[in-house]
């Protein structure tokens, strides 16, 4: 469970005896099974899919597939209704009917109710993530989710990671610029949260010290890689060649994901397309340094750095969220 696990997550493989090359040297699955072996004949063919992808780089050689994306999104749905189900119904007062409005109003000033079903839904999350990809397959948890070292390639890609808090707190500071002219809807879930000081404190506390790791680890981590192969997967189906099938999958795979981000932070926005769009973006630069550096703990710094600046400036502005601004 060490984030910075150099041994890789799969194995090398070495071929059986059931494998044969052909003259040109690639591997081969032989027709014919193992004489005598009665389990050679359940073994199945590998999909020609497979025979004939791409060699992956190091950082998007993944150990699921769509199958097990469709189960992630599932189990991540039902299990977020599950939970602030069953903590809206064990905070509500017993013995009083209320209106949705009144729920809604009543739930963000407790705590208990809004810090502990994010907290519980992280867990759960992590928990399926770590059962099955790592628990079930004897993988390195947080190598095969994309945590590894930074490793400078190049130049133009800097190893120390203080780079890439600053970086992340840069721009947090030119977003805030952007936005400052735009005018924020009234009454939007954020601004419900951030009226109950104790409330307002755990959420700042749980942006900084757990949102990064959990966002990134499930954008850049697990879905960034997926997306990419399976876009590459699609164009390589409709005739494009593997290079540049690969290049449009990352491509595709970058604002995708990006995409995801900025829509998973629009109900804490009140849809306000403007705040979500500028999200979008900060997801997709978010996934272009995950994709130039190979490793998601890049991107994990740059989003330390984002909302560790936001933090800072909220707690300041509001001498600690004693003294909200006006209309909040």
């Amino acid at each position: 469970m060490n984030p910075f696990d150099d041994s890789p997550s799969t194995p090398p493989e070495t071929p059986s005896a059931s494998d044969s090359r052909s003259p040109a040297g690639q591997l081969t699955h032989s027709l014919e099974p193992l004489a005598g072996d009665p389990l050679a004949w359940a073994a199945p063919l590998p999909p020609p899919e497979l025979l004939s992808s791409p060699q992956y780089p190091e950082d998007l050689q993944i150990t699921w597939s769509w199958i097990h994306g469709i189960c992630f999104v599932i189990f991540g749905f039902v299990s977020l209704v599950l939970v602030q189900g069953i903590l809206a119904v064990y905070y509500l007062p017993h013995g009083q009917k209320l209106t949705t409005k009144q729920m809604e109003q009543y739930l963000p000033a407790k705590p208990e109710f809004v810090i502990g079903s994010m907290l519980l839904w992280y867990a759960s999350i992590f928990f399926f993530l770590y059962v099955t990809l790592s628990l079930l397959r004897g993988h390195s948890f947080w190598e095969c989710l994309g945590w590894r070292k930074i490793k400078a390639h190049n130049r133009e890609r800097p190893r120390n990671p203080f780079v890439y808090f600053i970086a992340g707190s840069g721009l947090s500071l030119f977003v805030a610029l952007l936005t400052a002219r735009m005018k924020e809807p009234e009454n939007i879930p954020m601004q419900e949260l951030f009226k109950h000081r104790q409330t307002a404190l755990l959420f700042v506390a749980l942006a900084v010290l757990v949102a990064p790791l959990v966002e990134e680890t499930l954008f850049r981590g697990y879905l960034y890689p997926l997306f990419v192969r399976l876009i590459s997967a699609l164009l390589r189906f409709h005739g494009i060649e593997d290079a540049p099938a690969l290049r449009s999958g990352v491509l595709g795979s970058i604002v995708l994901t990006g995409v995801l981000f900025g829509l998973m932070h629009g109900v804490q926005l009140g849809w306000t397309w403007s705040l979500v769009s500028m999200l979008i973006l900060v997801g997709i630069i978010f996934t272009l340094v995950r994709a130039r550096t190979g490793s998601v703990f890049a991107s994990f710094l740059m989003h330390l750095g984002y909302n560790s600046l936001i933090a800072v400036a909220a707690v300041l502005s509001t001498h600690g969220f004693t003294r909200m601004p006006q209309g909040q």
